[in-house]
């Protein structure tokens, strides 16, 4: 339960997670990067974290232009730790 996305507001639920699998027929698992490193997609969007490398919501998943005014992100603001 340390890493429990319940309690951590604002974040995604983590890979690792007991309920984070993806078992609808759309999920696949994108190998373009091209697409996995969209700027336009509004990750934070993503409910799970294993939608963040979802071909299925990397082409059709919301954009950052679709945010609302005066959107402030809760949680961690890092995607990418290098």
């Amino acid at each position: 339960m340390g890493r429990c996305p319940h309690n951590t507001p604002g974040e995604p639920c983590p890979a690792d997670c007991h309920f984070a699998a993806c078992h609808r027929p759309t999920h696949k698992v994108c190998e373009d990067f091209d697409v996995l490193l969209n700027p336009d997609r509004d990750y934070e969007r993503a409910v799970r974290e294993v939608c963040r490398f979802c071909e299925f919501f990397l082409l059709n998943g919301p954009s950052i232009a679709e945010r609302p005014e005066g959107y402030q992100r809760v949680g961690n603001p890092n995607r990418f730790l290098l």
